[in-house]
């Protein structure tokens, strides 16, 4: 299956909502069947490389087609970070696509042994604490790419505050395979 099939399938399910096209689930199962595997992604929308919309799921629970079209969909008309996407800037998005492993719980001791065990720009990271859990894609690591920064806006996120790692949350990590539109493509 070429990388491509992903990045069209988001760009469709957007395409759609403005009924620029009609998004053929089935022409896709039919030709590319492991669509129809569970499998979790993210789909981030950038409009001139800023952030535009960024929806996902962290754990599989449906066939990857509908991962793909629901999260498509949700960054771009639900995230609550942003306005819906307008018609007008559908036209110079650029979508990414990130699929990713299941992921594992770390075991670690404290803040350096946890520093050890991280690896920026490899691993997405989960926290989570009772209720409250965020997580960052590894590409976040580009803009946080300092470990104690990282954590701190992920524990922001979550709403654990800025040092998170003091309550000694659960931390999970994950890899991601991305595929991303060229910005001249659009």
């Amino acid at each position: 299956m070429t990388p491509s099939i992903y990045l069209q399938i988001a760009r469709s399910a957007i395409a759609e909502y403005f009924g620029l096209t009609k998004l053929d689930r089935n022409s896709f199962l039919t030709a590319y069947p492991e669509l129809g595997k569970e499998k979790a992604c993210f789909v981030t929308l950038n409009h001139h490389h800023h952030l535009r919309g960024c929806i996902g799921s962290i754990i599989p629970h449906r066939p990857l087609i509908d991962d793909l079209i629901s999260n498509a969909r949700s960054a771009a008309f639900k995230d609550p970070r942003f306005p819906p996407l307008s018609d007008e800037e559908f036209s110079t998005i650029t979508i990414e696509v990130s699929l990713l492993s299941l992921p594992q719980e770390i075991n670690y001791r404290d803040r350096e042994d946890l520093k050890t065990i991280i690896r920026p720009y490899i691993d997405g990271v989960i926290i989570r604490l009772g209720n409250q859990q965020a997580t960052f894609l590894p590409q976040v690591w580009e803009e946080l790419n300092d470990f104690d920064q990282f954590f701190t806006h992920l524990g922001l996120k979550a709403g654990i505050g800025s040092d998170p790692l003091s309550y000694h949350p659960q931390i999970y990590t994950y890899q991601v395979e991305k595929f991303e539109e060229n910005s001249d493509e659009n």
